[in-house]
Formats: C-alpha cells, structure tokens, sequence
C-alpha cells in the first residue's frame, strides 16, 4: 500500500494515534446508540427503513418482539359507531349554556349537512368528578366516576362526515376499503401469546356489525391470518363442536393426516402466504374446539362480577352487552393481543336508535345508547384495573367524529362534526386523569393542539411499542402503513 495514494484521512488512519482515537470515538457512538435505543431515545431518522416481522409459515401467530420496549402488550379497542356527541359527554362548553337558543356567532350558515340551526346547550347537566375535577355529563355516570383513570383527548379531527368512510378511517387509516385494521396491523407485528385462541377478535353488537361491517377488523392486503375473528358471547364461532357420531379417536386420526397432508403441501409451495394462513386458520379453529368453549363460560364467573356489569338489569340489549365486555375481559386474561369491543350497529341506518346516529331526538336516542353502553364498559375497565391487567393492557375508547354544537332543522338532533372529536385512552403508557389538546368554545372545530386520526393511529401504535412509520407492508409498489404518510406520536400524553 502505497501512503501517498491514500486521502488525508486515509493516512492519518495509518498513524497509531489517530487510529486508536478515531475507533474509540467510533465505538462509544455505537455503545450510546444502543444505550438511547434501548430507553427509545433515539430521533427520528437515526433509523429508517421498514422492519418485516419474521413470519413463521407454520405458525403466524407466533410471538414476534415490539421495535422498542412498551408497557402496553395487549389492546382493547371500545369502539361506538354512529358518531357520540362530545359536548354532551366528555367535552364541557359553558358558552353553549349562555347562547342557548342562539344563531352560533362565527359559524357558517350552511355546513356540509345543511342549514346551521340554533346553539343547544348540552342535553345533560355537567359536573365535577373525582380529583381531578374533570367535567363529564351526567349521560355516562359510570364512565365519569372513572376519569382519574383515563386520558382524553379533545381536540380529534377526521377527514370525512359519513360514516362508513368515517369507520374505515378511524380502523384503517383510509376512507376507501381493502385496507388492513388497527388489530390486524399489531397482529401482524407481533402475533400472539396464546396459541389456542386467535391472535384478534372482534366482538360485535348484539344488534349486529357497524357500517363498515367486516372492514372495520379486516386484514386487507396483509396475510389473511391476521384479520379478526368476530364473534360474540351469545354467539360463538361456528361448526367447532364434533359430530355425535365422530368418535374422538376417529377425530385425532383426521387431524393427524391432515397435518401431514397440510405440511407436505406448504413444503411444496413456500411462501405462500394465502396457503399458510389457511392452514394456520384450520389448525387454530381445532385446537379452538376445547378453548372457546372454556373462555365463553360466562355463567360460571362470580355473582358478583354479573352484578358489577349489570348482566341481570336493564334492556336484553344491555345484558347482552354486558355479556360481551366479561367476554373481552376473559379474553385478553387468556392472551388474545387485540380485542374489538362494538356498542352499536348499522342494520338499517341506525339513526340513533341502533348506534349513536342521533340526528333527532338526541336526549331521547343518546340516553337509550348511553343506559346499554356505560355501567358494563366502566364494569370492564374497573375489572381490568382491579386485577393488574391495566399494566399491560392499553384501552381506547373511540368513535368516528364528534356532533354539532348547533340543532339540525328538525330542532332535536345534532349532525355531524369531522372537525372537533372527543376520545379516551386508559391503561398502560398513558397518563392518568389528564385532557389533551381543546376544541372552540362552542366545540365546534378542534383549537389547542388539533390531532389528526394519522397521529391517533400513530400514537397508538407508539404504545404497543411500534413505530409506525416503519411498520409497513409491500403492497401494489408501495410500502403500505397504518397512517399512509402522515402521523406523528402525541408524546406529551404518555406517561
């Protein structure tokens, strides 16, 4: 080698010296990256690039290690389909008591819907709870006896006033259908903890899907194996008890020969994903024959956990919600990653009466949904706290935008609000009894630290320990994500 070929810093390297100063400097760099990655430190950009989880053919639900460390391992999403009015819940606007009546100074005279009508103060008193002081309405008893607990976020915005492309949005990140969900993307990252229920399930109204129907839990584009499994305590998954007539014996045989049957096929055709997720799909829903069962016995829980969740009181319609949510409990204490919670469906419109569509007698249709959805879902998240599950356990509550602070011409209804929206999160990695960000004085369009769905998803994906811009998938030339190309992690609500 000849030194006078060499670039300066090519010979300086040559010299002792600056050779051992120069590595030394280069392997603390290396220790403190490592160091900042660990405790998730590290900015955005030292890293890019998508990561692909390694799938197992032969079990795609198989545990799979977050990008970073993250409290919250499981997930459980409480999703209210028809669009809950915030400022007659969680969002409190005293200037609607003082304009009450009023044309709303400020606010167009037509919007997307149609003529602005009158402000109407809030359908239900607000007060004070806990010690935090959080004003919550006396629409949601239950939920408001509880905000210590939680962490809400006020200042939501959507892209879209309908609402299929409303739900699409908010569980898959775009308006159009065919893109995965929210629980199919974390399955796909990080599979599962228990092998002998699927890795997500979707927990549907007793009344039946929301709008968006199976969209809403779809895998889209991703593995088939990762899309939810929907089914509900008082309706289980179809065709999984044997045959009287089927001996168990005659039954192991054929799983037996199956499973070599099904080995010997996929060895001939690797990497087929559609393959290798339906062979997955029948080996779970055989092993699913003794635990579903099991995790559906809800007879058999306490008399007093019925009576937390008010499965005896109330409309058959509450009991049977209530039902559901000892069934989501029962679920995530088994190890399912991700459960979708529904309280409300779309078999003929909904119009307020079968979600919380309430575009007329709101006081009338919101108190309806209201008396089927509070006392259990603040039983859940209560159960879930008392037994320790909350330390890993991340809760949303949702829904796929807000209602006006105005009447609609009909004068009992509120229409729709894209732009100012109230969620919660409770649980692990988030802060207890704090608000995040603030609608308008009338709660009419987000003010104080608006946060987009992307950066919902986002910030979601954060707390179950993914970074969403690198959690993709290849799909039609483009690297596919939760948030398409948007997002950023709202950081000042974790804990």
């Amino acid at each position: 080698m000849n030194p006078e070929k060499l670039s300066p810093v090519g010979r300086s390297l040559l010299d002792r010296r600056s050779f051992f100063g120069q590595s030394g400097m280069a392997m603390g760099a290396i220790a403190l990256s490592q160091l900042l990655a660990k405790d998730n430190l590290l900015a955005s950009g030292l890293e890019s690039g998508p990561i692909r989880p390694k799938i197992d053919d032969k079990n795609p639900y198989a545990p799979r290690p977050p990008h970073f460390d993250m409290p919250a391992k499981q997930v459980l999403v409480i999703y209210c389909p028809g669009a809950v009015s915030h400022v007659d819940t969680f969002d409190y606007k005293p200037d609607l008591y003082k304009l009450d009546g009023q044309k709303p100074p400020g606010i167009p005279q037509v919007t997307f819907e149609g003529p602005t009508g009158n402000i109407a103060k809030p359908f239900w008193d607000f007060k004070p709870r806990g010690e935090s002081g959080k004003m919550v309405s006396d629409l949601l008893p239950n939920l408001a006896g509880m905000v210590d607990d939680f962490c809400f976020m006020h200042s939501l915005t959507t892209q879209t006033s309908a609402h299929p492309q409303g739900e699409n949005f908010m569980n898959t990140g775009f308006t159009m259908e065919g893109f995965p969900s929210f629980g199919a993307w974390v399955t796909y990252a990080l599979g599962c903890e228990t092998d002998e229920l699927p890795a997500f399930v979707a927990i549907n109204d007793p009344r039946g899907l929301a709008r968006s129907g199976k969209n809403n839990f779809g895998s889209g584009f991703l593995p088939a194996a990762f899309q939810g499994t929907d089914f509900t305590a008082s309706n289980p998954p179809a065709n999984l008890g044997r045959p009287n007539a089927y001996t168990p014996a005659a039954d192991q045989a054929s799983v037996s020969l199956l499973q070599r049957l099904n080995a010997k096929h996929l060895k001939q055709f690797p990497g087929d994903a559609d393959l290798a997720a339906r062979i997955a799909s029948y080996e779970l829903a055989g092993r699913m024959q003794t635990s579903v069962p099991e995790v559906m016995d809800i007879a058999n829980e306490p008399a007093h956990i019925h009576q937390a969740y008010g499965t005896g009181s109330g409309t058959e319609l509450k009991k049977a919600y209530a039902n559901n949510c000892i069934l989501a409990r029962r679920l995530l204490e088994k190890g399912v990653r991700v459960v979708q919670l529904f309280n409300g469906s779309d078999p003929a419109g909904g119009n307020g009466i079968t979600n919380w569509d309430s575009h007329s007698d709101i006081k009338e249709t919101h108190a309806m949904q209201a008396e089927i959805m509070d006392q259990p879902t603040a039983a859940l998240i209560a159960d879930l706290k008392q037994r320790g599950m909350l330390e890993h356990t991340l809760v949303v509550w949702c829904t796929e935008f807000g209602r006006m602070p105005f009447l609609q011409a009909n004068g009992t209804g509120r229409d729709h609000n894209p732009d100012a929206f109230t969620c919660f999160l409770a649980g692990a990695g988030v802060k207890k009894g704090y608000s995040y960000g603030e609608s308008d004085e009338f709660g009419f369009k987000a003010a104080v630290n608006e946060t987009s769905v992307y950066d919902f998803n986002a910030t979601l994906l954060h707390l179950m320990g993914l970074d969403h811009e690198r959690l993709t998938y290849y799909h039609n030339g483009l690297e596919r994500r939760l948030t398409n190309v948007h997002g950023h992690v709202v950081k000042d609500i974790l804990a």
